[in-house]
């Protein structure tokens, strides 16, 4: 049987930073969308404007675009269902709002932001919930337009059922059953003429032709009103799927600003944006998105592709799932395990360059294999690697003296090591090992006593990929003059 064709969206605000929350969404639709064979759409929710932050519109495209989730139609890229912003929609929303108030299901409403706050005091001191109390509801339709015409501010509100059950389904959760008596009298056009997101994202929805709406489980506290407004309107509903809510890593209560600071002081973030400075890779990212929220084993390592294959939003769980950042690192190495040779230098050249580093391709062909093993997030090619495009290096004076022997015993042995380098005609492996091992069997020194003193010296650190093969790729004459540097900085301690 075939599948039809689902068109999905990701509908982000540029009111802040684009989180892991964005990314899941925008991964789940984009999955669903290829799976079948649909389209996969950006949608720009900018109505408020006085939270919305300069810069934050490119850094949602430049980040789907990073984590390889391309968009079938968005703001930068047009189609035939724009625009693409909410903020330049405007007469749509105000055309469909107006057939609400024709059919009855919604209302102009006049009260002040004074009247409000007061109805909203009383019913706290009775301790009530706060909500609308209804002095519009029932205005006459002739006056209303009158008090409209006068020039009167009002805003537009939707006539929600006061009596029996809205029942809406969830494709995750199931069907979900609210009392009407419960439900409020929500604004769905602003005195401005901006719609709300309730309005506008259902309106577009419609517009747009979306056939699945996957969103965060905040909105299920708005569900029965994005449900009715539908209904209102005698539109095809969408399927609704609201997915698993993000914990804190400690799995106890729901990710805070807080553990998003904490989680910057350890090298992690929740922002896309920060991803890639962090050396994390797309793969790794969305793999380990993905697997927050969709019901497969939790260490299945998948690229697009594969979950393109697998995908279903069958397999989706409302189960809360605990930000796990050890397993981000995981799935990042893995990931980075897996890129060919090529690949993975053309990823972190930009890495060493930032540095000032001048950095040959072929010798980062070379170096690729010998870091690929170390490396958790890309930015490690630095902590293991940066020595191979230096000059020169300085290694820490104490680092350079060998454990049991003191600086002019550690001068020594790096003064033997050189004369046994300088007679080799090259400084392969094949060539250097075997009389350095003779050395060290000779001298009664242990391998580390040696090999520690001369990794120091040609690396300028304690930990490095296997000395021999570094050596090779740093080359002999470069190897020679920084043991010869080390010796100089022994002979003076």
């Amino acid at each position: 049987m075939s599948i039809k064709p689902a068109r999905t969206r990701v509908a982000p605000s540029p009111t802040g930073h684009a989180h892991l929350a964005t990314a899941r969404v925008a991964l789940y639709d984009y999955l669903l969308a290829k799976k079948t064979g649909g389209q996969f759409v950006l949608r720009i929710e900018d109505t408020d404007l006085k939270r919305t932050v300069p810069g934050t519109e490119q850094e949602i495209f430049d980040g789907l675009r990073w984590l390889g989730l391309q968009y079938d139609e968005g703001p930068d890229i047009g189609g035939k269902f724009g625009p693409y912003r909410q903020t330049e929609r405007r007469e749509i929303y105000m055309h469909h709002s107006k057939t609400l108030v024709g059919n009855g299901s919604a209302y102009p409403c006049f009260c002040t932001a004074d009247h409000l706050e007061k109805v909203k005091q009383e019913q706290m001191k009775r301790k009530e919930n706060p909500h609308y109390d209804g002095t519009c509801r029932n205005i006459d339709p002739g006056e209303a337009a009158r008090r409209i015409a006068n020039g009167e501010k009002y805003t537009i509100r939707f006539k929600m059922p006061k009596e029996g059950v809205t029942i809406a389904h969830d494709h995750v959760r199931g069907d979900i059953v609210t009392e009407n008596a419960q439900l409020n009298d929500y604004i769905l056009m602003k005195s401005d003429g901006l719609p709300t997101y309730h309005f506008a994202a259902t309106v577009d929805d419609h517009e747009m032709q979306i056939t699945h709406v996957l969103r965060g489980s905040e909105w299920l506290g708005t569900f029965p009103l994005h449900v009715n407004i539908v209904r209102a309107f005698g539109w095809e509903e969408p399927v609704w799927v609201h997915l698993s809510v993000f914990l804190k890593p400690s799995g106890k209560g729901k990710l805070s600003k807080r553990d998003t600071t904490l989680a910057a002081s350890e090298g992690y973030s929740v922002f896309i944006k920060d991803m890639n400075e962090l050396g994390f890779t797309p793969e790794g990212v969305n793999n380990w998105v993905a697997l927050m929220g969709w019901g497969v084993a939790e260490d299945d390592v998948m690229n697009l592709d594969q979950m393109i294959e697998r995908f279903s939003i069958d397999h989706l769980t409302p189960s809360p799932a605990a930000i796990n950042f050890q397993k981000l690192d995981h799935f990042n190495a893995t990931h980075i395990r897996l890129f060919t040779t090529e690949d993975l230098a053309g990823r972190i050249k930009p890495y060493f360059t930032r540095e000032g580093l001048n950095v040959s391709d072929d010798v980062l062909l070379k170096v690729v294999p010998l870091l690929r093993e170390r490396l958790v997030t890309l930015d490690d090619c630095l902590s293991f690697g940066s020595f191979f495009f230096k000059d020169d290096v300085t290694p820490a004076p104490e680092d350079l003296i060998a454990k049991g022997l003191d600086a002019k015993q550690s001068a020594a042995v790096a003064q033997r090591v050189y004369q046994i380098l300088l007679a080799q005609p090259d400084i392969s492996h094949e060539r250097c090992e075997p009389p350095l091992r003779a050395y060290v069997e000779e001298s009664g020194l242990n391998a580390n006593q040696v090999f520690g003193n001369l990794r120091v010296a040609t690396t300028g650190q304690k930990v490095s990929p296997p000395l021999f093969e570094t050596m090779e790729i740093i080359g002999r004459e470069k190897c020679l003059a920084r043991i010869k540097n080390a010796i100089e900085v022994l002979e003076k301690m």
